[in-house]
């Protein structure tokens, strides 16, 4: 009997989780493999929700990590990424991966990453090449891209960058952002079902709204631009703005205190510590923009044709749709990228956006790489000079 290829996902947030459910389910419908699902840091965290019980309504889960302290702060995060790096160490022993699989550019999956490395288990990462140049993200993605082995990318700039990192090419695949599947492939709720599931009613204009701490910026800068944000939310008329909380980024709990205050007094605001993939996905069918600093706004927001109001520089570098509205985080701008959202030209150039990212399909093509590719050898890398 040939044994199984053993493929360990590895999820950190809800966001991330998202993205990655399609291939974790390909891999899991397969029968030449055998998924392993790592869940680690917000998912276990009652503050951001315990996610990990969605997830367990979908997958088994072989193991939890728990990661997260009461803190945010620099030294707080550095102290999880170094309780992170101990506990998959452990964790890859015992389950022994063939592979790991990973996405994107959290502190906590550079952990998880750094331990593959040292215990030479090839890794393979989703979402590299891009740029966020502000938050601290950046570098940590770059990392990651240089531990990793295979990489699987959203555009064919990002592949280009990936390359120019020095990685072989033949290892590099862009073959469109693996989350888009969801788009195409979820049984979506309908508007009546959508207002049910969140006990309220949408208005004559809706907004979604999330916004995740730039981790280059100080405490201070963070705390004023949330500020100048929603006070801005205060002077719009016949609106609702449904608020998800920020991640569990330096200074994400300031926000979500920020927010938790603002929504009590906002009777036209509901808060959502999360909205899950299924609801999130779901509003973006229904609300006239995304507001905030999330790359769903970038991503999946034009599957939709769905415009998004891009606050400040933590997608600054990314690939952007027509869809998107960049904006600074006062009244002035927030003011001028709203008559924009609702002017004519713009809502006519909307319904031709064309997403950047692909229209789905990823995910099966990712699953026959990790299925196919021949692992022998995998953990050597040259580093390859461009032209």
């Amino acid at each position: 009997m040939v044994r199984k290829r053993k493929i360990c996902v590895v999820t950190g947030s809800r966001a991330e989780y998202g993205l990655l459910y399609w291939l974790i389910k390909e891999i899991d419908s397969d029968a030449a493999l055998e998924l392993q699902l790592v869940v680690t840091g917000m998912h276990l965290s009652p503050e951001y929700g315990l996610t990990y019980k969605e997830i367990e309504k979908d997958f088994k889960i072989d193991k939890k990590i728990e990661i997260l302290l009461s803190s945010d702060t620099p030294v707080g995060v550095s102290k999880a990424m170094g309780l992170a790096q101990i506990s998959f160490a452990e964790t890859y022993n015992d389950i022994k991966p063939d592979i790991v699989v990973i996405l994107g550019d959290r502190y906590e999956i550079f952990s998880a990453v750094s331990a593959a490395m040292i215990s030479r288990i090839p890794i393979a990462h989703l979402s590299g090449g891009e740029l966020t140049l502000g938050a601290i993200d950046d570098s940590i993605r770059h990392s990651i891209t240089k531990m990793s082995h295979l990489h699987f990318v959203s555009t064919e700039e990002y592949r280009r960058r990936v390359i120019q990192l020095g990685e072989s090419p033949d290892r590099v695949f862009n073959f469109g952002e693996a989350g888009l599947d969801n788009i195409y492939k979820l049984n979506l709720l309908s508007r009546e079902e959508f207002e049910k599931s969140i006990d309220w009613e949408l208005n004559k204009k809706n907004f979604l709204f999330t916004y995740h701490p730039t981790t280059l910026d100080d405490i201070d800068t963070i705390k004023f631009d949330i500020k100048n944000i929603l006070d801005f939310f205060s002077t719009l008329v016949d609106t609702s703005i449904i608020l998800t909380k920020a991640n569990a980024d330096c200074g994400g709990k300031v926000i979500n205190s920020i927010l938790d205050e603002y929504s009590k007094k906002h009777k036209n605001t509901r808060l959502f510590t999360s909205l899950g993939q299924l609801r999130y996905l779901s509003a973006l069918q229904y609300v006239d923009a995304v507001i905030g600093n999330t790359s769903s706004g970038l991503v999946e927001a034009p599957g939709f044709k769905t415009a998004a109001i891009n606050v400040g520089d933590r997608q600054k570098g990314r690939v952007k749709p027509e869809s998107v509205i960049d904006c600074r985080a006062n009244k002035n701008d927030l003011d001028m990228a709203i008559k924009k959202l609702y002017s004519e030209d713009f809502q006519k150039d909307l319904k031709n956006t064309i997403n950047p990212y692909g229209e789905g399909g990823a995910s099966i093509k990712t699953k026959d790489v990790l299925k196919n590719i021949d692992l022998s050898g995998l953990i050597y890398k040259y580093f390859v000079d461009s032209e």
